[in-house]
């Protein structure tokens, strides 16, 4: 059976985490039963096994649809240019396999990987890209929130040699002596930040809500992922700060604002089936996130350090964004009807990973966000550099659950407002539409 074919939307897809996750897609795909889709843990005899039905994609899929949302269309083409070369030479390396079946060359002749302007720090580019999905594609079935940024203004020396000498393994992984500038806002008059990592991301969403729920029934549930960080825990929630206005750690505080709101919608449309929403993390990936606060030398110093790091066993550090991508790839190609049976064994065998799963009314198991405590799923790899996926509770739910509802309806008002100041309408459950 040929299912629809999927339409997937990564935001910053032109470099570091954004390219990465299109990379896996494209030759997790072009195979004909991705790695990735298998379940990434054994399942215990002893978890009473729930209803497993067949949910998202269908295997072989033969055509994708992949849009690439970023904010410089140079850099866009040239990331689109280099992904379809890695992909051709990844086929003609299949092709001299004796076992090629031929899938991989189906899949690139149906490719379409597409660029759209998306810039998260305007609301103006956010309807507009909504728009042009709106009248290009159907539906979308899969939305992955990648894009962020972070304002850094350099490192505090003082506390970057003190963690260094005193807990390395967390200098290389959660950092605390990145400096970053204080109050700078957009030019929508929000919090920079908190606006392409967060408030960007929710309006998206809801701006495509419709397209999400559009999905075809073979497909469903239509997934959004929500990127965040290992760094994302060390923040608390501050409603009196939700723009990340006045705080120093504005990238922080941002990604865990993300797993909240995550988290938050994902319990609120769990119930009807269509949307699902999940929260991953890359682990520790070299990127260019960080640059502007390093010398040439002093990030490559970095980079051997992460790999030393991962020799002594931490698993943290994924390293490349190919491995860092492999928690939203699986997220995205899995089946989540098998998701509450491995988070079901793990919390059984260790205690860092313990949570109830309690089954959904549509027997397909419980949806990740519905998980107590709940948790987001993360990139690991061993210390060979075999990436896996892991996961961690979200710290401070319970304590933030109330605070988090206030937080998203905040970022529901200045929706709706900025929906309005361009002379839309919004509904509850439709993202916006031009007013007739």
């Amino acid at each position: 059976m040929e299912g629809p074919r999927p339409i997937i939307i990564v935001t910053g897809a032109n470099s570091g985490i954004g390219f990465g996750i299109c990379q896996r897609l494209l030759l997790q795909l072009s195979q004909t039963v991705p790695p990735d889709a298998h379940p990434q843990f054994h399942l215990s005899p002893k978890v009473e096994p729930l209803a497993v039905s067949e949910d998202g994609l269908i295997y072989p899929v033969k055509a994708l649809t992949l849009v690439m949302a970023c904010r410089s269309m140079k850099k866009a083409e040239v990331a689109r240019t280099e992904l379809l070369h890695l992909l051709d030479t990844e086929i003609e390396k299949r092709k001299r396999r004796r076992d090629y079946d031929g899938h991989a060359e189906v899949f690139r002749k149906n490719l379409l990987l597409e660029i759209r302007y998306l810039d998260l720090s305007k609301t103006a580019s956010i309807l507009k890209f909504g728009d042009e999905i709106n009248q290009n594609y159907p539906f979308v079935s899969h939305l992955i929130c990648n894009a962020g940024v972070v304002d850094l203004i350099g490192l505090v020396w003082g506390t970057a040699i003190k963690e260094v000498l005193t807990s390395p393994l967390k200098a290389l992984t959660a950092p605390s002596f990145y400096r970053q500038s204080v109050g700078q806002m957009s030019g929508d008059g929000l919090g920079w930040v908190w606006q392409c990592n967060v408030f960007g991301h929710y309006m998206l969403y809801r701006t495509l809500q419709r397209q999400l729920s559009s999905i075809p029934d073979s497909l469903r549930p239509a997934r959004v992922i929500w990127t965040s960080s290992l760094e994302g825990h060390r923040s608390s929630l501050d409603l009196d700060d939700y723009q990340l206005l006045r705080t120093d750690h504005s990238y922080e505080a941002s990604k865990y604002q993300a797993e909240l709101i995550g988290i938050h919608l994902s319990r609120q449309t769990a119930a009807e089936g269509k949307i699902r929403h999940l929260v991953v993390h890359p682990g520790v990936v070299h990127t260019n996130v960080f640059a502007a606060a390093l010398t040439w030398f002093t990030d490559t110093l970095k980079i051997l350090a992460f790999y030393v790091a991962r020799a002594l066993g931490s698993r943290n550090h994924p390293i490349t964004p190919l491995n860092g991508a492999i928690s939203a790839v699986h997220l995205c190609l899995v089946s989540l009807s098998v998701v509450p049976l491995y988070l079901a064994r793990l919390s059984t065998s260790s205690p860092k990973h313990n949570g109830s799963v309690y089954p959904d009314d549509d027997g397909n198991g419980a949806s990740p966000g519905c998980l107590d405590p709940p948790v987001k799923f993360g990139s690991e790899t061993d210390r060979w550099g075999h990436p896996e996926v892991g996961f961690q509770e979200i710290k401070g739910w319970r304590e933030n659950e109330g605070d988090t509802a206030i937080l998203v309806e905040r970022c529901e008002r200045l929706y709706r407002g900025f929906v309005e100041a361009e002379g839309r309408t919004w509904t509850e459950t439709q993202g916006c539409g031009l007013k007739i």
